[in-house]
């Protein structure tokens, strides 16, 4: 059995070879984007070129054949550009350049040119909505009020300290007799108002003290931030991911924010953001910005970092029935949405709604903001078995699918266990109850040897886990059940099989709480079943009538059954099968 199985991996694996030479199957109708796969790259953590142990350009350079291998579409890099690094990279102080620490413009224009001889795209992180405190503009914007980039920040001169309706929270933040204006808080703790006494004026940041937030009401902030996209666009990067997008502007009338009951981890008040986020304007910047990318060839995109409570609110980052917005918001309701649950019934409530949507789905289940999904929906005893299951969700579904590197080899959250371990400052300010995300950011696990590979260094920017003698990819490439060699079939199925391509996606046995089938339609039709229990599961006998031919299965005894009739699926078993007869459509609901 183990042979059947190496030869059935070759096969898969010298197939996703093959589509990476040529790209996807002819699909002249469909921009490269629509059923990609992304896979973002944490440049800190992906590979260290140069034996300083922190990640650079020339080590993601190095590791492009591995993602070719892999079948990645597109690659999307976090911010590289220079920076004081205080939130790593999101506090941006040169949008128009590489921080040193990555490389140069040079070591960029390198990357981009080997990985599109390889056929996979790149995408960069663009941070719109703020920018560091030590940008030229902000340092000119904060030096006074009569400066030509006085009005690129939001200001504002605050409110006297014994006026009525001031709250407890604001008055711990007293400059010279005055408060913030409002209750609006920090995403990372505190005022989101800073003093600034040359000016004798708070600042609003959304995020950390150091991010102060842009002006987006004034015309020369989008000049100036469209003209760096343009930058990059001229160098050949194919689309960015837009971090952050729902906030760039605020109600100008700077209304509180509605309280909520209790403390956050901080210890400050729960707000809802109703005044500093998600405003309507966000939409004309967003219809502006798709006309920039659509005035250059080649299908440029944009993704948008969008946790949205419902798929109506994502519709709107679409565009609507216009579709002249975001060709890809971020579904992370599956992954990330509230009550988020490793269930049959969770993911088939999740994903019907995701269908919904006018556009095209992008289904994301792991970044570098959150614990990785390896842990989240794991149990403890059976986390790769359940992790191919994830896998299944994210490639098999009708949508184009995100992953993070480190998923596709079982990567787990390495949380630090002192403070002084810390890195990430939401972890240094909201220790013990909000450790940082230190632990989904660790160094990338290639090999066995010294630093997994990813470094020469003695000492890496973060600790290697101690795991990487078992989950990396050199060992995982080797053994056909790996959780990499899965990501393998699936990512060649994905691109070979037509119905799993483009086929509309149909749910079957709904009642079924322990098993999740769905039907991707197409001339020859292919069925995913999946077995949410740690006890065998009988499958529906009307999924298919006709003669089945198994494309993957986690199940070794499922890969030459030719019908249903009689099967079960093991405890998380993953069954992948085509369906011979296009008319066979029994069980839909």
């Amino acid at each position: 059995m183990k042979l059947i199985r190496r030869i059935i991996l070759a096969t898969a694996f010298l197939s996703t070879c093959a589509i990476a030479q040529t790209g996807n199957v002819a699909r002249t109708d469909k921009p490269w984007w629509n059923g990609a796969v992304f896979y973002e790259i944490y440049p800190r953590s992906f590979g260290d070129s140069n034996g300083d142990g922190v990640g650079d350009l020339n080590g993601i350079t190095q590791h492009l054949d591995y993602l070719q291998r892999l079948g990645i579409d597109a690659i999307w890099i976090t911010p590289m550009y220079p920076s004081p690094q205080v939130d790593f990279g999101y506090d941006i102080s040169n949008y128009e350049t590489v921080d040193p620490q990555y490389g140069t413009l040079a070591d960029f224009d390198k990357l981009i040119g080997a990985a599109h001889q390889r056929h996979i795209k790149v995408l960069l992180d663009m941070v719109l909505n703020h920018t560091s405190d030590k940008h030229p503009w902000f340092i000119a914007s904060a030096a006074s009020r009569s400066n030509p980039k006085s009005d690129w920040y939001v200001w504002n001169d605050g409110a006297d300290a014994n006026a009525s309706g001031i709250t407890p929270f604001q008055k711990r933040y007293q400059h010279e007799g005055k408060v913030p204006p409002n209750n609006w808080e920090s995403v990372f703790g505190g005022s989101a108002w800073q003093w600034v006494s040359a000016r004798h004026q708070f600042y609003y940041h959304r995020f950390y003290i150091q991010q102060p937030d842009l002006n987006w009401r004034n015309p020369e902030v989008e000049k100036a931030m469209f003209a760096s996209i343009r930058f990059w666009l001229d160098r050949g990067v194919d689309g960015f991911r837009l971090d952050a997008i729902s906030t760039l502007f605020e109600d100008p009338k700077l209304h509180n924010d509605p309280e909520l009951p209790g403390t956050n981890d901080q210890g400050d008040p729960n707000l809802r953001s109703q005044y500093s986020d998600n405003l309507p304007e966000v939409h004309d910047v967003m219809r502006r910005l798709r006309a920039v990318l659509q005035s250059y060839p080649g299908d440029r995109v944009l993704i948008g970092e969008t946790y949205t409570p419902n798929v109506a609110e994502l519709e709107k980052w679409y565009g609507g029935k216009e579709q002249n917005e975001l060709q890809l918001p971020m579904d992370t309701q599956p992954g990330f949405g509230d009550g988020a649950n490793f269930s049959a019934n969770w993911f088939r409530q999740s994903l019907q709604m995701s269908q919904q949507v006018t556009g095209e789905p992008l289904i994301v289940f792991d970044n570098h903001d959150n614990t990785r999904s390896i842990d989240r929906f794991g149990d403890g005893a059976h986390n790769v078995a359940r992790a191919k299951i994830i896998a299944t969700l994210l490639l098999t579904t009708r949508a184009s699918a995100l992953t993070y590197y480190g998923a596709p080899i079982g990567m787990v959250t390495t949380t630090p266990t002192r403070k002084e371990d810390v890195r990430d400052p939401i972890g240094i300010t909201g220790w013990p109850k909000q450790k940082g995300r230190d632990g989904e950011r660790t160094p990338m696990q290639w090999t066995t040897g010294l630093q997994a590979g990813f470094s020469s260094a003695k000492k890496t920017w973060l600790p290697i886990a101690s795991d990487y003698r078992t989950v990396n990819v050199q060992s995982e490439l080797k053994d056909p059940e790996s959780l990499l060699n899965w990501y393998h079939q699936l990512i060649a199925l994905r691109k070979t099989e037509p119905a799993l391509r483009d086929g509309t996606m149909q749910f079957l046995d709904n009642a079924n709480n322990k098993v999740l089938t769905f039907r991707r339609n197409g001339p020859e039709p292919v069925i995913v079943a999946m077995n949410f229990t740690d006890f065998a599961q009988p499958l529906a006998a009307n999924l298919a009538s006709s003669h089945i031919r198994t494309l993957a299965t986690t199940a070794p005894e499922l890969q030459h059954a030719t019908s249903i009739q009689g099967v079960s699926l093991p405890p998380y078993g993953v069954w992948v099968f085509k369906v011979d007869g296009a008319g066979d459509s029994a069980g839909a609901k």
